[in-house]
């Protein structure tokens, strides 16, 4: 069969493909697999509740139950959540929006593949691309993509922080925008790497973008107001230039497939169009659930007192195991500020992490190896390939074992074993 050059992308194995192809041949696997790969949120039995006794309160309303899942909503969302949201905002942060400033999607994966989509490649005889101010970057980015050569980025400052701890920076002298470039995005807290960019950064890319004119994206899908994972006090700021991507995802709620776009209303507008062209509308389900907790605030008191200190915990326990376990090799860990990743940085590792992956699946334990994770980056690095992002959402015991049997298997590659 005969593909067009958007269909043969995908015929070559993408970062997120295998990631999601793995987490999905395992999941029903017999043997011990310890995921420490993926990114399914933890099991936290207070927030779990909470979602059930919504659910049954849907149900048990015949009339809310039938328009969640038997008529279509509106290209642009549902309205009662995206008013829950208008009023949520507008009350803490005193943002001044309306609905015309809020659209849903499929999921955040589905909100890039038509931000980006709608702001880089071929418009006006150019060829526009997004600018990742800072790689490492989230590995879902870089296939969404319908053109070639969409993602130019910048390597990062490396800031050694204390024993066996680091934390990128960005490196602002090497910034410039150009008239190439159709919009700035930066994740914050970043997934990889737990890392969140400072306010002093957040606004000197912020001035940058207006004085170019193109939008700059924050993809907060781990960041306050909700699901709030984020373990350093920061700013949250928008106005029309920022176009702020939000999800349930990390609530609990990734089978739901809702993001939440706040932008100017000429975006939503756009947005709303291509929802209609390629989904008909958001789906309902997710939104018509979860909207009472936004309208009494429980989704805040439930990311304030279960997620956020569920995930600090987590972290702090598995920072420990992994001092404990390398504290006699140049194994570093990024500072953990937020997300539910660790990022483990192999200084001189002998092989690369492709590498290491094979030999940890081959034993059971599902890693992400870390030159994913660099779109755009268009120069040899060999930091890219002494990396590895894990996941502590796991059951502590499936974490401690995968950990122990990482350490095994990067013992022996700095052996050459």
């Amino acid at each position: 069969m005969r593909f067009t050059d958007f269909g043969s992308r995908f015929r070559e194995p993408t970062g997120i493909a295998v990631l999601m192809e793995d987490l999905a041949s395992l999941a029903g696997s017999t043997n011990d697999i310890m995921m420490l790969g993926g990114g399914n949120p933890g099991k936290i039995d207070a927030v779990i509740d909470s979602y059930r006794q919504a659910a049954q309160a849907l149900i048990d309303d015949h009339q809310q139950f039938f328009s969640s899942v038997g008529r279509y909503g509106e290209p642009v969302g549902n309205q009662r959540l995206i008013s829950a949201l208008v009023n949520l905002f507008n009350e803490r942060y005193d943002w001044g929006l309306s609905d015309t400033n809020i659209a849903l999607t499929n999921g955040s994966q589905n909100a890039f593949f038509l931000l980006f989509n709608m702001l880089a490649g071929t418009a006006e005889g150019t060829y526009r691309r997004i600018l990742l101010p800072m790689t490492p970057e989230y590995i879902g980015y870089r296939d969404v993509a319908i053109g070639d050569n969409f993602f130019v980025s910048r390597k990062p400052l490396i800031e050694e922080t204390g024993n066996h701890r680091f934390k990128y920076r960005i490196d602002l002298d090497a910034i410039t925008i150009d008239g190439d470039i159709g919009a700035l995005c930066v994740s914050r807290p970043t997934n990889p790497t737990g890392n969140v960019i400072t306010d002093d950064e957040f606004d000197t890319l912020d001035k940058m973008a207006l004085e170019a004119g193109v939008p700059l994206i924050i993809d907060g899908a781990y960041g306050e107001p909700f699901p709030d994972i984020i373990h350093r006090k920061v700013r949250l700021k928008w106005h029309p230039n920022i176009i702020l991507s939000l999800s349930l995802s990390k609530l609990g709620l990734p089978a739901l497939r809702t993001g939440i776009l706040i932008a100017a209303p000429e975006v939503i507008q756009v947005i709303s169009r291509m929802n209609a062209v390629t989904n008909l509308t958001p789906g309902s389900f997710g939104p018509s659930l979860i909207s009472p907790l936004f309208e009494n605030g429980d989704i805040l008191t439930l990311s304030q007192q279960h997620i956020r200190p569920f995930y600090a915990r987590k972290a702090k326990r598995t920072l420990q195991w992994i001092d404990d376990s390398f504290a006699e090799l140049p194994v570093y860990a990024h500072e953990a500020e937020g997300a539910i990743f660790l990022w483990l940085w192999f200084r001189d590792l002998p092989i690369t992490t492709q590498e290491l992956y094979e030999r940890l699946k081959a034993r059971g334990v599902i890693v992400v190896p870390g030159h994913y994770f660099f779109p755009g980056l268009n120069i040899d690095w060999q930091h890219c390939h002494e990396c590895i992002r894990i996941s502590y959402a796991m059951e502590d015991h499936v974490v401690e074992n995968g950990i122990a049997i990482i350490v095994e298997e990067v013992k022996k590659a700095y052996n050459k074993l």
